[in-house]
């Protein structure tokens, strides 16, 4: 009895190894082209964010999404996730920039990140057809989750 493979509809490892590759080498360029991300340095907008509605953001579930992951100091949502990193005392440790750039697309500092881009819409994959074309979270929201993000310092 011999043994034959049999076709399973899926790639085969060469053909999915040059697929990976090539998404490797073109996803930084094609990044780096985003207006989003060019300089995250300066804020998103002119009005200040609003440490109050940040906390909201990140505090609901339909929204921000954050405590699905993190853990917060927000006391009134139960079952915060563990598997990202405690927001506990992250004003002291991340500033300004370091935030909104997390938020704005946080495969900018591990490819590996599970964490939404929040502030992109370009080179994503399998989008929602109500969510084509626009950003998870505006620009302000963005601006109001690092100004609560930057109010945790203990």
């Amino acid at each position: 009895m011999s043994f034959r493979p049999q076709p399973t509809g899926q790639p085969h490892g060469l053909a999915l190894l040059l697929v990976l590759c090539g998404w490797l080498f073109a996803w930084p360029h094609a990044l780096a082209k985003s207006p989003a991300t060019q300089n995250l340095s300066e804020p998103l907008t002119q009005q200040p964010g609003d440490i109050e509605r940040g906390r909201t953001i990140v505090s609901n579930r339909q929204q921000g999404l954050c405590v699905l992951c993190h853990q917060a100091p927000v006391a009134e949502e139960r079952f915060h996730g563990n598997m990202a990193p405690d927001l506990r005392g992250v004003g002291a440790r991340l500033n300004a920039a370091q935030l909104r750039l997390r938020m704005v697309d946080s495969r900018l500092i591990n490819p590996e990140s599970f964490m939404p881009a929040y502030f992109r819409i370009d080179h994503l994959n399998r989008v929602a057809p109500a969510f084509q074309g626009k950003t998870l979270l505006s620009a302000q929201d963005i601006e109001d989750v690092v100004a609560y993000l930057l109010s945790l310092k203990d």
